[in-house]
């Protein structure tokens, strides 16, 4: 018994050198990596950025994964593809995911008026006319729906939250105090009011919290273990710093996280359905392969087709909404109706979102492909419309269709 011991010591002894070698050895380079690598290597020498995680997939595996520059400038840390990234409004379809598994368990209909769940939103009133000195109120034509609130045309007014840790319930009833800004399904105005409104809806119609509910219907079956509104200490060590245009006009400097008040580890802190999250390129890879397998994941079914097509195309007609020409809204996320400009490279059909650091995640479900972009780039003009989202989509648009 004991020289079988020795053996199987022995044995491990030679073998785990070759396991963590294999462990650590690095993907082989593909084409993609080859034609957006230089882009991206661009922006870091330029100043533009101080580096970025990219990720192309099609609908069942990563095709290319590639980190660059730095993710500390003052460390020169350099950056790595499992860095954390703040998603900001790359959030907003999370949520708008949640709300729709209710619709699928019969909980909501997307019609349903708001205060039909939340009756803070009975009797609204609308800004008629307003100059500094007055505001004249009427009656709303009708009260705004969950239709409404995913697709950014309730008209709701927005209230700044008074502490770190209010909870939805109280920001909610803080919304539904304001007149409305114009008539409901009228016009389109981006609104993180609405879809922190879509939050609480989640927490009253589940019984859960809404953190909670996305943690165990969204993030936990997917697997997407570094997503998260409350990076724990080992977990930011790995966020990416923000930056901004110095100041001089040379190079870069960073810029603290406005979004975030308290504690970046403190689980008090609000979960901001609006753009609260923290994440990694791949766990947003695998949020966007479920979405382009019409909602089913590793076998399992979280959205009906139905409820997953719905999601993904156009709910908002004829009306103008986005901050690039060309764009729609379908449930929560982004869906591009006219391929132009920045989205020239995309198919009609396109879905996904920004956030407010110029992170981007998008799927072509013509050409099955899925473009993840994480920076942490404060100071565009517009992150929608930046030359590094460009410049990347056209790269990881030339390879392999």
């Amino acid at each position: 018994m004991l020289l079988l011991s020795r053996f199987l010591a022995i044995l491990l002894c030679a073998v785990a050198p070759i396991v963590l070698e294999a462990a650590q050895k690095p993907r082989p380079t593909s084409a993609l990596d080859q034609a957006i690598e230089p882009v991206m290597q661009k922006f870091v020498q330029d100043g533009v950025i101080s580096g970025a995680v990219t990720l192309v997939s099609d609908a069942k595996s990563i095709l290319s994964l590639k980190a660059v520059g730095s993710s500390d400038l003052a460390t020169q840390r350099p950056m790595r593809p499992d860095d954390l990234f703040w998603i900001a409004s790359m959030t907003k379809p999370i949520t708008a995911v949640a709300v729709l598994m209710l619709q699928d368990e019969g909980k909501l209909t997307v019609d349903d008026p708001v205060e039909k769940h939340l009756p803070e939103f009975k009797n609204l009133w609308l800004i008629k006319e307003q100059s500094k000195e007055t505001r004249q109120l009427v009656p709303a034509p009708r009260p705004i729906t969950i239709h409404d609130l995913l697709t950014h045309t309730s008209g709701l007014g927005d209230v700044s939250a008074p502490r770190y840790d209010s909870t939805l319930a109280e920001l909610v009833m803080a919304y539904s105090q304001q007149p409305l800004r114009f008539p409901p399904g009228t016009k389109w105005e981006y609104s993180n009011t609405g879809i922190n409104t879509l939050g609480r809806l989640v927490e009253v119609l589940s019984g859960l919290s809404y953190a909670q509910f996305v943690q165990q219907r969204i993030l936990n079956p997917l697997g997407m273990k570094d997503t998260t509104f409350w990076p724990t200490p080992a977990q930011t060590k790995r966020i990416a710093k923000s930056y901004k245009p110095a100041k001089d006009g040379k190079g870069l400097e960073e810029v603290a996280n406005y979004f975030i008040k308290g504690g970046i580890s403190d689980r008090r802190r609000t979960a901001v359905p609006a753009g609260g999250l923290f994440s990694t390129a791949s766990d947003m890879a695998t949020f966007y392969q479920m979405m382009l397998r019409g909602g089913i994941f590793d076998g399992h079914r979280m959205l009906s087709e139905n409820t997953a097509n719905a999601l993904t195309r156009t709910q908002t007609g004829e009306i103008k909404t986005g901050f690039v020409d060309g764009m729609s809204w379908g449930f929560g996320f982004q869906v591009v109706k006219n391929p132009e400009g920045v989205t020239a490279m995309l198919s009609e059909g396109t879905f996904g979102h920004g956030g407010a650091y110029a992170t981007q995640s998008w799927a072509d479900p013509v050409h099955q492909r899925i473009m993840i972009l994480m920076i942490q780039r404060a100071g565009f003009p517009n992150g929608d419309n930046s030359p590094v989202r460009q410049a990347f989509q056209q790269a990881a648009s030339s390879v392999g269709k």
